[in-house]
């Protein structure tokens, strides 16, 4: 049981060959608001380049790094050690919640199994994470959501001709000294992370209606801390920031589709600006 005195204990299980290392400190940093990451594992074959980045992440967050080669082509190892895995944790009973950090629908049914055991689920995902996957989890989050494109990326190793070239170019004596070190360099967020941010705060309205249902009162007025309670029971993926608006408050000021009003016993109250919006929702 969770109390004040004992935060949730959550299992953070990692797929590597889909989460890119760059939000690996903000991942950490948002699944400290639901409680403690206890077990950290990552999935993925290493031995690859493709995967160097996650080098000083693994050591500066202590992941326990798993090892897995790909020893049949199609087959992903990594993933099923990550479900036994999962499986064992969730056996043992140990925890109040999983942390399934993927952006791959192979983990739908995993994220299902282990709500079906009570244990409580929360995604990490890019946003071209399938909708399966995302409705499985108690909660998703976009990790697009929790790096904004100024921040600055974890260095990877870039193996890459075009990053080598130069350094290759430089003295004959300094070759082999080059050749044995790790070009680094800072990889910025692509097209696909800087298009797919903040969508219009006015396309939130009909979630945020349907959350109302049943908590407005005779006038239409609801509590926004009952409504932020429900919403991600319908909406999972549901984020203010997808919206451009860190608190769920301002993005309902913002959306244009509610009136508020401030109550002495229940916060901040809203109540659908359009008459017509309301009743349709229900």
């Amino acid at each position: 049981m969770i109390t004040e005195s004992r935060p949730a204990s959550l299992a953070v299980l990692i797929d590597a060959d889909n989460t890119r290392a760059r939000y690996a400190q903000a991942i950490f940093e948002e699944i400290a608001k639901f409680g403690e990451a206890n077990v950290r594992r990552i999935y993925g074959d290493f031995s690859s380049s493709r995967l160097a980045g996650w080098d000083r992440a693994v050591q500066s967050l202590a992941i326990l790094q798993h090892q897995q080669r790909n020893n049949t082509t199609g087959k992903n190892a990594a993933d099923i050690a990550l479900v036994i895995d999962a499986m064992d944790l969730m056996h043992k009973g140990m925890l109040d919640g999983v942390c399934l950090v993927s952006s791959d629908s192979d983990f739908t049914r995993l994220a299902q199994r282990l709500r079906e055991d009570g244990l409580r689920v929360y995604g990490f995902g890019e946003r071209k994470t399938p909708e399966a996957f995302r409705s499985a989890c108690n909660q998703f989050i976009y990790v697009e959501n929790l790096v904004s494109d100024a921040d600055g990326a974890l260095p990877v190793v870039d193996t890459s001709e075009a990053a080598s070239e130069p350094a290759l170019n430089q003295k004959a004596d300094r070759n082999a000294e080059v050749k044995s070190k790790d070009v680094v360099k800072k990889i910025p967020p692509t097209a696909v992370e800087t298009s797919a941010k903040n969508e219009p705060a006015s396309k939130a309205v009909p979630i945020i209606l349907k959350a109302m249902v049943g908590l407005e009162d005779d006038e239409g007025w609801a509590a926004l801390g009952g409504v932020g309670s429900r919403i991600n029971n319908i909406a999972p993926d549901f984020d203010p920031r997808s919206y451009g608006h860190s608190k769920l408050s301002t993005l309902v000021e913002k959306s244009g589709g509610f009136d508020s009003r401030r109550s002495s016993t229940t916060g901040l109250m809203i109540r659908a600006r359009n008459p017509k919006k309301r009743s349709s929702a229900k």
